[in-house]
């Protein structure tokens, strides 16, 4: 039996673990990996890839940053969080500000202290990005349009970082980052309609609180459209291997969502759409190993696994 001490250690452990989302960071490690492997240096041995320091330096220092934007962000939000998430903020709340923004300065300093074994550019670019976190935590996300932009803008930029690295221009990355954007995109704005009580009372200027729920559906329902051009266009004029099963999914996924989307009306709707949304997300990153479905088989034969 744990003693009164260790439950109170083990329940502040999954607080920090709530509020720096661990399970968000490990599903974007997952799907950098897998972004690089399969699409950004498909033309590289797979074990050069997988052992290549300067990309596993690059993926940790990605998710030490994007842990502590969580925490600056929790910080930020914590009055509003408890009317738009009292169960989980009650969670949150076991750790104190104090502690949350101690580990937020030494996550940053360990991840540009990584970053510095690649290059001074990784240092760079790791500052801008702690730098564009709290900038748009601080101040940007109040701003309607504005804050959905920067938002999704941040959630691509551990992606935009390998892409760097590797520098390949291939069209059809720019038409997969594209894609994602304006999933992300679209999922920001849904959390403005789910979040609007709590938005309201901290005076945040969001779209649904400035314009209205209807105009906020009609500019989802625009994303919709815009999203579906991109999944169309990896279906038909890219090789995407068996990843065209996950775009065409997605196409009727949006249409269900774009249906629904009209016909709600409370919060419970929009948590609804938010994880369909979140949905085809995830799906995403595991599809993306139908790209080069040969390279599993293969790998599976040389483990004596098939």
């Amino acid at each position: 039996m744990f003693s009164r001490k260790n439950k109170l250690l083990l329940l502040k452990l999954l607080s920090l673990f709530s509020v720096v989302r661990g399970y968000n960071i490990l599903m974007i490690v997952l799907a950098q990996y897998l972004a690089a492997i399969y699409i950004l240096a498909h033309h590289l041995p797979l074990r050069k890839v997988i052992f290549d320091l300067n990309l596993f330096i690059i993926v940790v220092a990605s998710a030490l940053v994007i842990a502590s934007g969580y925490i600056i962000n929790n910080f930020y939000d914590a009055e509003k969080d408890l009317i738009n998430k009292p169960r989980k903020s009650m969670l949150d709340r076991l750790v104190s500000q104090r502690f949350k923004l101690t580990t937020y300065f030494i996550l940053n300093f360990l991840a540009v202290f990584a970053a510095s074994y690649v290059s001074f550019r990784a240092v760079l670019f790791f500052s801008a990005y702690i730098f564009g976190i709290w900038f748009y935590s601080h101040k940007l996300k109040r701003i309607p349009f504005v804050g959905n932009f920067v938002s999704s803008t941040l959630s691509i930029a551990p992606f935009f970082a390998v892409f760097v690295y590797y520098k390949n221009f291939e069209h059809v990355i720019f038409v997969h980052a594209i894609f994602l954007f304006l999933l992300i995109l679209m999922r920001e704005m849904i959390k403005d309609l789910e979040n609007i009580a709590g938005d309201l009372a901290q005076n945040y200027k969001t779209v649904p609180i400035i314009y209205g729920h209807r105009f906020s559906k009609y500019c989802i329902s625009f994303l919709v459209a815009l999203t579906i051009i991109p999944a169309l266009l990896l279906i038909k004029y890219f090789d995407v291997g068996y990843m065209y099963i996950y775009f065409l999914g997605c196409v009727a996924l949006l249409v269900l969502f774009l249906i629904m989307l009209w016909k709600a009306h409370t919060k419970l709707h929009y948590v609804g759409l938010h994880n369909i949304l979140k949905l085809i997300i995830i799906i995403g990153v595991f599809s993306i190993l139908l790209i080069d479905v040969e390279m599993i088989l293969n790998r599976f034969e040389q483990w004596n696994i098939i």
